[in-house]
């Protein structure tokens, strides 16, 4: 990073800072009560262990459509994207399946564990809010998520009557890195006095986005080609609503459409001869490569396309005061049928299917000797069948019993909660191999000790248990996304960690700040050890082995006058797996901001941060280049009739026009979008 472009980038930071962008400054103030959608209760902020980071619908609407850019943003969150269709979060280091993605508390039933470029079938542009939830929390939902949970929760099925019978949103928006045009909408009506009807939807259309200095088999281009998308979605719901609680249904369809820019059938005569790769002849390939037309607009013949498609039914019911002793009762159930196929050059090569169901029950006890808490169970299955040229494991059925519980009780300036969760899982596969029957069984527990006014220590310890995959125990084939051909271990036990975490804050009307330092050891962390390597295409063998992550993240902000709060924030992680690097760690990052609230109608942001080189390399990894970024923008919202609110916003994203390569994402190769430009206009009623 050289002194010239730092002193660019402190001159744009310091001209533009006192008028820009982009959220409502009441999203980075601490509130007195937070109300997380996925806890079944509610708490003060005090009595979570760690700080759980809720991004709300505002945030979202400007921000990344798949979930994974949505959140990459966010302190201790990277993107492992993959192209512009795909993109799950990495959460300290950790992604796929020790990063549980879920739909309202339930299971989102796709196929998104089972490789990077499969769409997480979650929509952030309709979210009521996003929630990263951390600590003994976690085990009400999932084990196994040492680095964190997210939950997307949505307004499908209504909870409460509209005011006026009536409400809504609507918005549009516009960017220029992939001339993406982007509209979505919701409106719930009220018929009669106990009945609300929801109609949502989105919709979205973007080409390949613009990258810097672009150099594909040597030739300079404007767009990374291969990463269009579109898509969209419709959600229809329904409640019958009372005194005592609601119950509801909904209907959901989701279509998407986007290029695969990392897949490749340049090494598909590759196969292996015990733990050694034995590769043909890949001229021919080359040829093609050669002949291509660089200059043409992109169409779904042009390279690998995902075309997919997803169904989904909800049943939701609450009930306060259910009977004695207990005072809620939520229930559950979703039924979810999707598909997605891969093709190329107009024909189907791969078929991936998968049904789900998903059911849980939770009961809010009255408090017992000051204890408070949450008991339940839930069931999950998931049937899976993929066929064709990428079918890397025969058809298989997950089927999940858990029972999990959640208290906690104040003790003076302590707050002391605990978790726990029980799991018991069978896979059955339709072919030879054994099918795999285990349990396991997770718990944690976190301190809360306000010490002094404004100061609160927490420490956080937990005992993790991730039942495996039925890829990690099954898979046998080629997985062009990731150049691998896989071999799963139908002797691989549950991965198991233990994790502790200790946090410092710090919080008066001015200044503010958090500390948290994290260690979680594995001692059978489930991977895929490369065991051969042809030039990019590897043999990989899943197998459990002992690892380790540590990392740390901060952040502290500054209110210089009742305009504009300054802050400063950084984060760090490092893993290790048999005492060599792990793969596709994030690099550190270390950044400041600067939020303005003008009046009642204008406010900004700006916020420059550098991500560094990642250097510490997994075996077969290159090293990948920091890079500075620059975000600014400005917004005004106002009303244009009573009760009926608008919000204009502009953004400008990476203003130095900086070349982005994710180290965690497994297309570190491929550039992100560079410079761009949205324009969004937003209606509420």
């Amino acid at each position: 990073m050289s002194f010239h472009k730092n002193l660019i980038t402190l001159s744009i930071f310091a001209v533009i800072a006192p008028a820009v962008f982009a959220e409502d400054p009441s999203q980075n103030q601490q509130l007195d009560t937070i109300k997380l959608q996925a806890h079944p209760l509610v708490q003060s902020a005090a009595d979570f262990a760690v700080a759980d980071q809720v991004i709300d619908h505002q945030k979202l609407a400007q921000g990344g459509v798949t979930i994974g850019d949505a959140l990459a943003g966010e302190l201790g969150v990277s993107s492992n994207q993959y192209g512009s269709g795909s993109s799950r979060p990495v959460i300290r280091g950790q992604d796929g399946a020790r990063v549980k993605v879920l739909q309202h508390a339930s299971e989102t039933a796709d196929v998104s564990t089972l490789s990077p470029d499969h769409a997480v079938t979650v929509d952030p542009i309709l979210a009521k809010q996003v929630e990263i939830i951390r600590g003994p929390s976690t085990l009400l939902y999932s084990a196994g998520t040492v680095g964190g949970l997210v939950n997307v929760t949505d307004n499908k099925i209504p909870t409460q009557m509209p005011e006026d019978g009536l409400e809504g949103t609507a918005g549009l928006r516009y960017n220029s890195g992939s001339d993406e045009k982007l509209a979505s909408a919701g409106i719930t009506a009220g018929i009669g006095e106990n009945f609300a009807l929801r109609v949502e939807g989105s919709k979205r259309k973007a080409n390949n986005y613009i990258a810097p200095d672009y150099f594909h088999e040597g030739e300079k281009e404007r767009r990374v080609d291969n990463t269009f998308a579109e898509g969209q979605t419709v959600n229809i719901g329904g409640s019958w609503i009372h005194d005592r609680g609601f119950v509801g249904v909904a209907y959901s369809n989701r279509q998407d459409q986007y290029g695969l820019p990392g897949h490749s059938h340049e090494y598909e005569d590759c196969h292996p001869h015990g733990n050694e790769l034995h590769c043909g002849d890949h001229s021919g390939h080359a040829l093609n490569h050669d002949g291509h037309n660089h200059d043409e607009e992109h169409d779904h013949a042009a390279g690998p396309w995902v075309d997919l498609k997803s169904e989904r039914y909800d049943f939701r019911t609450e009930l306060n005061d259910p009977f004695a002793g207990f005072q809620k009762l939520r229930a559950h159930a979703s039924y979810t049928d999707y598909k997605h196929d891969e093709i190329e050059e107009n024909s189907v090569m791969t078929n991936f299917k998968s049904q789900g169901y998903d059911a849980r029950l939770e009961l809010v006890h009255n408090p017992v000797a000051n204890w408070e808490g949450v008991i339940g169970a839930q069931y999950n299955q998931q049937k899976l069948d993929i066929t064709g040229e990428e079918s890397l494991l025969d058809p298989t059925k997950t089927q999940k019993w858990s029972l999990f519980a959640l208290e906690h009780k104040q003790f003076n300036d302590v707050h002391v909660e605990l978790g726990a969760r029980v799991d018991q899982q069978k896979i059955t596969i339709d072919s030879n191999k054994k099918d795999f029957d285990d349990y396991g069984f997770s718990y944690s527990g976190a301190v809360n000790w306000e010490f002094a006014p404004s100061y609160k220590l927490s420490l956080v310890g937990s005992h993790q248990e991730r039942l495996p995959l039925a890829q990690e125990l099954y898979a046998k084939g080629k997985h062009f996304a990731t150049n691998t051909y896989e071999r799963g271990n139908e002797n691989l036990s549950a991965e198991k960690s233990n994790n502790l975490e200790l946090g410092l804050h710090y919080e008066q009307d001015k200044f503010d700040y958090h500390v948290h330092v994290y260690h979680n050891w594995f001692d059978s962390y489930i991977y895929g050890a490369t065991t051969d390597r042809e030039e990019n295409f590897r043999l990989v063998d899943y197998t459990q082995d002992k690892a380790k992550f540590y990392g740390t993240e901060a952040q502290a902000s500054y209110a210089l006058n009742d305009t504009y709060k300054v802050g400063v924030f950084g984060d760090y992680v490092r893993g290790k797996i048999d005492g060599e690097n792990a793969p596709r760690v994030p690099a550190g990052r270390l950044g400041t901001k600067v939020d303005a609230s003008f009046d009642d109608h204008w406010s900004g942001l700006a916020e420059y941060y550098h991500v560094f080189n990642q250097d510490k390399i997994a075996s077969y990894e290159q090293e990948t280049d920091g890079y500075n970024m620059v975000n600014v923008g400005v917004s005004y919202a106002g009303q244009y009739a009573k009760n009926n609110d608008y919000r204009v916003y502009f953004k400008a994203n990476n203003l130095l026009d900086q070349q982005v390569y994710s180290h965690a994402s497994f297309l570190s190769n491929i550039p992100q979008v560079g410079r761009n430009f949205s324009l969004g206009l937003e209606f509420g009623f």
